[in-house]
């Protein structure tokens, strides 16, 4: 067998040690499958004393992982500590100027700094991979840069947070509100450190930044990414959504228009037949459209120890096989920068509204509704009790900005308690 491939771990949280236990799991395999041994030679983190469950006393320790990124017996710098800046970054470069290729999970920093990272490290002639950083398990990078690599890809979307997917279903499983089980998620370990980058569309929305950056040849954008997280969907849109053949899915969608690149994740009504609708717990989908395949599902765990370090695997077998591509799938430096885009497609959507029970309320709606374009198709008033009374809208096809100007309008009619929420109904 060949000289072995040689692997500096910076990170030993749950997926750093997920590689770890691949690697001596299965050390005959990967040599018989690379035609070389894959070895850890050094390792980081932020502390050396930690119980991590098992002996790591056969690796080099490196206090600061730049350093790890330096060392001479590395061939391999595996990141895994996460981040978009400090650490993460500075050690990633220093590997690219040391001439080391490079495995990270970590969206954030490609979201962020895709396009330097990877000028640089192609001028360098190393490889920057990072399947792990999308869709857990599922090698969503590869299918793109290479099994659908003769497609012109037209959309791409998907379910990519599996935390928001599994609050999304159990609140339709169970009948708890979604305070309940993000309280839930907490305990579970499901949330980030920072609860925002999942319910609020951050993580997912780095996901879709970098997709969109392979699939339509252009500069990751994720400033241009418009994003809306899960925290104003209620227990009661999960049923109303449930009544018209719906399930609600945190989603994200990205197409090239004339207008510019659109890229949206944002929550939306998905029909429970199909695919999309089906998904359930924290389980990820992604969806490719193209010219030659039309459609591509892919669906598996989108997160958890063995999912991603699968997926970190994945990479390092690549190298160990001599295989590199440019980091997006074709060089950084034919990347087009683009101009971001506002969903311009007219779709349906639901609004739930609180009206203010006075004579003229449901009229004074439609009035605002129709004076911005919006037509509906069908309105209802859920019994009440009280002083308020909820209402339910679907509308007719619109724009965005149609709707945009009717809940603005909404807002002067006085009848409306509190901000009405919005969802929109896509085609799947």
């Amino acid at each position: 067998m060949g000289t072995p491939l040689r692997l500096g771990i910076a990170g030993l949280g749950t997926v750093g040690i997920g590689v770890v236990k691949i690697i001596r799991r299965q050390a005959h395999l990967l040599e018989a499958r690379a035609g070389r041994p894959v070895v850890i030679t050094a390792v980081s983190a932020r502390s050396k004393d930690k119980d991590r469950g098992m002996d790591l006393s056969d690796y080099a320790w490196e206090d600061d992982a730049v350093d790890l990124a330096k060392r001479d017996d590395v061939d391999v710098f595996v990141e895994l500590m996460g981040g978009h800046e400090g650490t993460a970054k500075d050690s990633v470069e220093a590997a690219i100027a040391a001439g080391k290729d490079i495995v990270t999970a970590n969206k954030a920093l490609l979201a962020h700094h895709g396009q330097a990272l990877a000028l640089a490290a192609e001028e360098a002639g190393v490889g920057l991979r990072y399947e792990a950083a999308v869709a857990g398990g599922i090698p969503v990078i590869k299918a793109l840069t290479e099994g659908l690599a003769g497609n012109e890809i037209t959309r791409v979307m998907g379910v990519m947070n599996g935390t928001c997917n599994y609050i999304l279903t159990q609140m339709q499983a169970t009948g708890r509100g979604y305070n309940a089980l993000f309280e839930e998620c907490a305990e579970l370990g499901y949330l980030e450190a920072d609860p925002n980058l999942d319910v609020g569309g951050i993580d997912a929305g780095h996901k879709l930044s970098i997709l969109s950056s392979i699939a339509f040849g252009t500069q990751v954008n994720f400033d241009a990414v418009e994003l809306e997280g899960i925290q104003r969907i209620q227990l009661e849109d999960i049923e109303h959504a449930a009544e018209m053949g719906f399930r609600i899915k945190l989603l994200g969608v990205a197409q090239m228009t004339g207008r510019g690149l659109e890229q949206r994740m944002s929550p939306c009504l998905v029909p429970a037949t199909s695919p999309l609708g089906q998904l359930e717990g924290g389980t990820n989908m992604v969806v490719f459209e193209g010219d030659a395949i039309e459609q591509v599902v892919l669906r598996g765990p989108g997160a958890g120890e063995g999912p991603t370090a699968s997926a970190v695997m994945g990479d390092v077998m690549d190298i160990a096989r001599g295989f590199n591509l440019p980091t997006f799938g074709q060089l950084a430096t034919t990347l087009r920068p683009v101009n971001g885009a506002k969903a311009a497609k007219p779709a349906p959507y639901y609004i739930r509204m609180t009206l203010l029970d006075k004579p003229g309320a449901l009229a004074k709606v439609a009035a605002v509704l129709g004076d911005a374009g919006v037509s509906i198709n069908r309105m209802r008033q859920i019994s009440h009790e009280e002083e308020k009374a909820p209402v339910l809208i679907v509308t007719h096809k619109c724009t965005r900005d149609a709707l945009d100007a009717a809940i603005t309008g909404l807002d002067d009619t006085g009848v409306v308690d509190g901000a009405p929420v919005a969802i929109r109904i896509e085609e799947v």
